[in-house]
């Protein structure tokens, strides 16, 4: 019995990865909310690389082909795939006739969970088709394009280089920051070698700074007028130029969220730009994609940290051009992102954080139409479900949650060090992996909570009805065709900036059997007020069905038999009626 477990478990481990297994559904109980048996079984309470993310791709488009295909949409600065999945019931309809929905993460190095939550979102719609009812009306309806990581250059250099919590934010291009006409390869000097850049210290009679009473890892500082026991020099590293500063050098500075086309700003504007609007090869595979999509009305892109639910504009002065009805759907669905995700809180960037030029969020809302919401992922709050009334009280908690919670598994305890140019020096301090990114147990509750709020927001992206196709006999072989097409979700086919600005063609209505003679919008249909379109009379242009309302067309026809009217809106998708 002992050599058959052995061979079980080294089978497990053989392969190319180790994701287990469906399990028997004898040994299970389910949990609410949560598939019991999944056909491809993943933990949620750790981190991918690269490698990691695409094999659970593979394995769930494999797993589930029906529902999820893989493809790679580009590649990165260095030649990585971008991998997207395109999620959805594909028996049903192509997917490009349905209403589409965006996904992304990991646009900054850092901010690594947000490719986690990305590709839950679509591990947890794969497994739950058919079981759970909302999910199965959700894919038979919509489709969604998901992009777990869009930066996967960043991604590698933040798991396996050296680097603090808050680097690399870009991606791997050098750049010499500083104009010392030196770039550092690796970003960092990790003077200890254990892959983290931690604090440097050092001991001083006449520092700034004491060793906290309450835990002493955590320096505080010294009492007015009292001198402390140390200095604290900053991360790790070494003068390298002799111009005073330590790493100062670091790789990829330029920010991805600052190179697109909308309101983009140079470098000595916005810090952080590139050379000019769409340089960088990932957010031009993102361009590229969604531009030959235009059903894709809804998005949602993953940050880290603060616990903030973001809408645009980035700045000041694109606040005007938000219409009050495009205002009234952010509202709606943000504010029930206030309830979902305790902690988090909804925001506009420009007024409740700062400016942004050139960002992601402005370009899919003002150049697309769509609308799009970027979830800070994380916040302290979450440490102890409470939040802190001071400064002192916000530094405090991390240092107790993690002797208390995670067994200070966060933190490189002080260790002496030689350093070149400091000399007698200590190095320790918390881990790259905490601070920003969730602990493992708290990712799977936070994955979840995002993905009900996408999910609420995706559900709310246009869902077109015919609701009546009538026919009336006018005599002498003329007959009257009303159709009334109803928007039953919030979100309207055009945006307040499409129609501003045509971004996207309008919904087509239009009718099959009989020739028309005329055909037209019906503003008023008990007073018979009337709009005609007399170019092309069997297909109305409608510029817009509002959400939560609906449009009537009528045509006069002459002749034909059976009557079908067919709706085909760039992100309402495509339906067809007959006439009974």
């Amino acid at each position: 019995m002992i050599f058959i477990s052995v061979i079980f478990a080294l089978l497990l481990l053989s392969g190319t990865n180790n994701f287990l297994p469906a399990q028997s559904v004898d040994m299970l109980f389910k949990a609410a909310g949560t598939p019991v048996n999944p056909k491809v079984q993943i933990s949620w309470n750790r981190y991918y690389t690269n490698d990691g993310l695409y094999e659970i791709s593979r394995q769930l488009a494999a797993a589930h082909p029906d529902l999820i295909k893989l493809e790679s949409i580009g590649k990165s600065y260095e030649g990585r795939e971008i991998w997207l999945l395109t999620v959805t019931n594909h028996s049903n309809k192509p997917h490009m006739d349905k209403p589409g929905f965006w996904i992304d993460g990991n646009i900054h190095a850092n901010e690594i969970q947000g490719s986690e939550i990305a590709l839950y979102t679509a591990w947890y719609l794969a497994e739950n088709y058919g079981d759970n009812a909302f999910v199965t009306q959700l894919m038979d309806e919509k489709v969604f394009y998901i992009a777990p990581t869009i930066n996967p250059d960043g991604r590698e250099n933040y798991m396996f280089e050296p680097n603090t919590v808050s680097t690399p934010r870009s991606g791997t291009i050098p750049l010499d920051d500083d104009g010392d006409g030196e770039v550092a390869e690796d970003g960092f000097d990790d003077l200890n070698g254990d892959g983290h850049i931690t604090q440097m210290r050092r001991r001083n009679p006449m520092g700034q700074f004491v060793e906290c009473p309450e835990d002493p890892r955590r320096l505080i500082p010294a009492r007015p007028g009292e001198f402390g026991d140390f200095d604290l020099l900053g991360f790790e590293g070494i003068d390298r130029d002799g111009d005073g500063r330590i790493n100062e050098d670091g790789v990829g500075r330029y920010d991805p969220n600052r190179d697109w086309g909308w309101n983009w700003q140079p470098d000595h504007i916005q810090r952080g730009a590139y050379h000019y609007p769409f340089a960088l090869p990932e957010n031009r595979a993102v361009r590229d994609f969604v531009m030959a999509h235009p059903n894709i009305a809804g998005a949602q892109t993953y940050h880290n940290t603060g616990g903030m639910i973001l809408r645009g504009p980035g700045t000041r002065e694109d606040a005007g051009l938000y219409t009050r009805e495009d205002i009234r759907v952010y509202d709606a669905i943000g504010e029930l992102g206030d309830r979902l995700l305790p902690g988090y809180r909804y925001m506009i960037l420009y007024e409740d954080l700062y400016t942004v030029y050139g960002g992601q969020i402005d370009w899919f809302h003002f150049s697309r139409g769509i609308y799009t919401y970027t979830n800070e992922l994380f916040t302290n709050y979450m440490y102890f479900y409470e939040q802190y009334q001071n400064r002192e009280e916000s530094q405090k908690a991390p240092y107790f949650f993690d002797k208390y919670l995670l067994f200070e598994d966060a933190f490189v305890p002080w260790e002496p060090f030689d350093h070149p140019q400091f000399g007698e020096i200590e190095i320790g301090g918390f881990k790259k992996n905490f601070g920003r990114i969730h602990p493992g147990f708290m990712l799977e509750t936070d994955a979840h909570r995002n993905m009900a709020f996408t999910l609420y927001h995706a559900y709310h992206t246009p869902q077109l009805e015919i609701t009546e196709v009538s026919v009336t006999d006018l005599g002498g072989g003329l007959r009257e065709v009303i159709a009334v097409v109803a928007n039953t979700r919030l979100t309207p086919t055009h945006a307040g900036i499409d129609l501003r600005h045509n971004i996207e063609r309008p919904n087509y209505i239009s009718l099959e059997g009989g020739e028309v003679l005329a055909g037209m919008l019906v503003h008023n249909r008990d007073l018979n007020v009337v709009e005609e379109q007399k170019v092309n009379p069997s297909t109305v242009e409608v510029r817009n069905i509002p959400g939560m309302g609906y449009v009537t067309v009528k045509w006069i026809v002459e002749g034909g038999r059976q009557i079908t009217v067919h709706v085909d809106s760039p992100k309402g998708g495509k339906l067809s009626r007959q006439a009974r």
